[in-house]
Parts: C-alpha cells; structure tokens; sequence
C-alpha cells in the first residue's frame, strides 16, 4: 500500500466513529449559538463577527475606557484579563447596561487594583465611543470620541 510503512497503526472502528460523533456535535453547537445568536456558550457562539466585511461607506464604532488616575495621568484602560481582569468584548457586549448604571464601571477598577497593586488607582472611569467614518473605503477625517458614562470610583 502507498503511505503505509511498518510500523504503522490503523485506526480502528471505534477510533473513527468517535472521531465523527466528536466533529458532529462541534458543528451542532456552532449552530445552535449562531442560530440562537448568543455567546453563552463561546466558542460555540455566533460567528457573524468574522465573516463580514466593512462596506465603503460605513461608520466603524470602537468601544473603550479611559481613566484618570491618582497620579493625576489619563490612560486607557487595557480591557483584557491580564489588565482590569475584563475582556473588552464584554464591556461592548454590556454598553447599554453601563450607560444606565455606570456603577458597573467599579468593577473594572476594582479589577486593576487587585491586578496592579503597585501602579496609580483609578479615580474616575469614562466609558467612551470612537467612531470613524469611511467614504469610498477611506477614513474622512478624525474619528469622534462621545462619552457613554462616567464613574467617580469608590475607595
């Protein structure tokens, strides 16, 4: 047999239906959350977010926080899991929670406190909105920062 040398194993019966029930079940749950349109259950949730493209004449929004500090600096807060201990897709996933409650917006300096006990605090959070306008696929001009929310941060 071509490819075959001594040595090699086979895989069985048992090793090759396990290996389909495996692949069916996969693609059962990524469509289940894009049908359901939901990321409860990431990675198995929908996969719009990356099969689209930006058309030409289009407004591109960009979601982030910035903080002024103890120190008196103003920096953006690095929303990850090794930064505030939150992911920025959950900050966009839950805009519309934090503009009603800007409360929320504590517990991204309570996670950078317990993270970075040796840098500057947070003092004030801003929840912030950049939009940058495409015309014929190119960027018209600077983009605009609206503030969402604002959070005096409690010690």
């Amino acid at each position: 047999m071509a490819g075959v040398t001594k040595g090699d194993v086979r895989l069985g019966r048992g090793g090759k239906g396990l290996r389909v029930v495996v692949a069916v079940v996969g693609v059962g749950l990524l469509v289940n959350g894009s049908v359901r349109m939901t990321d409860d259950v990431w990675p198995f949730g929908p996969m719009s977010q990356y099969a689209m493209t930006v058309p030409d004449d289009a407004s591109i929004t960009f979601t982030r926080i910035t903080a002024l500090t103890d120190a008196g600096t103003s920096v953006d807060v690095p929303l990850n899991i090794e930064g505030a201990g939150v992911a920025r897709a959950e900050i966009e996933a839950r805009t519309g929670e934090i503009v009603k409650d800007p409360s929320l917006l504590q517990q991204v300096a309570d996670g950078w406190a317990r993270k970075h006990p040796d840098q500057p605090k947070y003092v004030k959070l801003e929840l912030i909105r950049d939009t940058t306008q495409l015309v014929e696929g190119r960027v018209e001009g600077p983009p605009t920062a609206e503030v969402l929310a604002t959070w005096q941060v409690r010690r």
